[in-house]
């Protein structure tokens, strides 16, 4: 993967992992009839919009590093194998 695909998806998985930790703060917060309950959840509203956007980068990073780059072509190890087989 490229480094610029792969910072995206590093950061994709932090903010879903912090959306997630919300979430369940949110429900905690609710079950026990807390003020905070409110407010976190429409902070976790946004933060769902916010991960959302956060995996729609993942993929147009990767569609313009392949518009850059072209797109890195390698031999599988089966291609090898009837490489070396055919010599």
């Amino acid at each position: 993967m490229p480094d610029p695909v792969r910072a995206s998806a590093v950061r994709a998985v932090i903010i879903i992992a912090l959306t997630l930790t919300q979430v369940v703060v949110v429900l905690l917060c609710t079950l026990a009839g807390s003020w905070l309950a409110f407010p976190m959840t429409l902070s976790s509203v946004g933060s769902t919009f916010v991960a959302t956007w956060a995996v729609l980068d993942i993929w147009v990073t990767r569609q313009s590093w392949i518009q850059r780059n072209g797109v890195v072509s390698e031999p599988s190890s089966v291609a090898r194998r009837r490489l070396l087989r055919r010599r």
